[in-house]
């Protein structure tokens, strides 16, 4: 593998950030996962703009987009896959211990691996945790991810594949790294950006391409809702069959078969939509 360190390629093992970087000492990061196809990047100017919403949200330097684009081909161009992960992580790069940033100027890495096409349906849990709907980094895409990683262990013990969260008034957010959609008397609903739930690529081409209401909805709807699908850049539009002990039967349901077909419909036929 040939990852892109900082203005060039490394072999994975010569791959090296300093143990000062600031994205592991205090994850002072941000990052994009996007999904390539073939060896080219879907919805690309859509992440980078994300890139840049969650850098301007943690005071990092504007990244530069061309320079990112740059190092995105070049990866591809060195790690041909026919269906790849593309993880783009952009730090405040070298610091001292503690809080404060340095004046080193930021770290760019950016490496793909191979992927492969998501079942069509999918167990998840809920957590007992909660998203805050009014913090600091709420809707910025950051390394701080070890809350992700408590709860995704979790869902991995009970034999799913997503953990659910509430936020801190009791309405359901998100995934560990999706967004949810529901069904409710056939109309099609999803959380706001205001819940605290990450502004998803793929959330947002599913609220345009489905017509989906952003709707605030109790957390308790899961119990309720006739269908269920999650969202993220590598499941695209995944059926959910069962929460916690509760089966959806004829999963993916008519709503989210829809929403599936359109989405691989509409994607095909854009990579940069």
């Amino acid at each position: 593998m040939m990852i892109w360190v900082n203005g060039g390629l490394r072999a994975a093992d010569a791959a090296q950030v300093s143990v000062l970087d600031h994205g592991l000492t205090v994850g002072d990061g941000i990052f994009e996962t996007v999904k390539t196809v073939r060896g080219r990047p879907f919805a690309l100017t859509r992440h980078l703009d994300r890139l840049t919403r969650s850098a301007r949200g943690l005071g990092l330097p504007d990244p530069d987009h061309d320079e990112v684009r740059a190092a995105c081909a070049a990866v591809l161009d060195a790690n041909p896959v026919d269906m790849g992960r593309l993880r783009i992580t952009y730090t405040g790069g070298l610091s001292p211990l503690g809080s404060d940033r340095g004046d080193a100027g930021p770290t760019l890495v950016v490496a793909v691996g191979e992927t492969h096409r998501r079942p069509d349906t999918t167990a998840v849990i809920t957590v007992p945790w909660t998203r805050n709907e009014r913090g600091a980094v709420t809707g910025l895409k950051t390394t701080s991810y070890a809350e992700n990683v408590v709860a995704l262990a979790r869902a991995r013990e009970q034999d799913a594949s997503e953990a659910l969260f509430a936020n801190t008034v009791g309405d359901l957010c998100e995934g560990t790294g999706s967004n949810v959609f529901v069904v409710l008397d056939g109309q099609l609903h999803t959380p706001p950006v205001s819940s605290g739930c990450l502004a998803g690529i793929t959330r947002a081409l599913t609220v345009d391409w489905a017509g989906a209401q952003e709707t605030r909805l109790p957390f308790d709807v899961l119990d309720r809702a006739d269908e269920i699908f999650l969202t993220s850049s590598l499941r695209d539009v995944q059926a959910v069959h069962r929460v916690d002990g509760r089966t959806l039967p004829g999963a993916p349901g008519p709503v989210t078969t829809k929403a599936m077909r359109v989405f691989e419909e509409r994607a095909a036929g854009d990579l940069d939509p």
